[in-house]
């Protein structure tokens, strides 16, 4: 795996029609391919194959007749973004993605045989990892302010990639220890570091619960 460097990226994002990465379908998938010629991007419409409920709809404005009538096969439009993925990869790009376990998810459902075989950089899991108890939400809209970067059209694939790449290059600046790491370091630091935190986020609710349960056996309704 190669190493991160900011000017060799290839960002990547998903609109779908489900926030459950088992059961999305593609709607929209934006690779954004940023190297020594500057930043190309590339955007696919799919027609996911089926209704687009409105809740998706009103995350990213794609209605399911839109997408019936003007997208490409979900088939080709998944094959099409496997295979920008992997040559990233062959070419040593870094792929940058907000909230990886998402995204990377969906590819894997849907192929059946996603394998990531090159170096993965996750802004969200990163900032998490480096500013951890920093208060308030930690969408990509919050964190492209929270880091001074501009991000132009929320929800719309290619803006998203676009803004979560410039969060990814501006952590960099703030936490430069990250270019010093071999891509096998970053991704074990990301790993390691996400599943810590989710552990830890367990125990917590199992503890609020346990603590909530305690109040109720410490405090018995009174019979009136």
């Amino acid at each position: 795996m190669s190493n991160f460097n900011p000017g060799a990226m290839l960002s990547f994002d998903l609109e779908t029609t489900s926030a459950d990465p088992t059961q999305a379908r593609i709607v929209t998938a934006a690779m954004v391919r940023i190297d020594s010629s500057g930043a190309q991007p590339e955007e696919l419409l799919a027609d996911p194959g089926v209704d687009i409920p409105e809740a998706a709809q009103k995350v990213h404005g794609i209605s399911t007749e839109y997408a019936r009538e003007h997208g490409k096969p979900h088939e080709e439009v998944l094959r099409a973004t496997v295979d920008s993925i992997e040559q990233g990869w062959d070419d040593g790009l870094t792929l940058i993605v907000f909230n990886a376990a998402y995204d990377l998810t969906v590819l894997r459902h849907l192929t059946g045989d996603f394998t990531v075989t090159g170096t993965v950089y996750d802004p969200f899991v990163v900032d998490k990892l480096k500013d951890r108890y920093r208060k308030g939400k930690r969408t990509l809209s919050d964190m492209a302010s929270h880091y001074g970067v501009r991000i132009d059209n929320a929800h719309e694939a290619t803006s998203d990639a676009l803004a979560a790449a410039r969060i990814a290059w501006k952590q960099t600046k703030i936490y430069p220890e990250l270019l010093k790491m071999s891509g096998e370091e970053l991704m074990e630091f990301q790993a390691v570091g996400y599943y810590e935190m989710q552990v830890e986020f367990k125990r917590y609710l199992e503890n609020r619960d346990r603590d909530a349960s305690d109040v109720h056996t410490a405090w018995p309704m009174r019979d009136r």
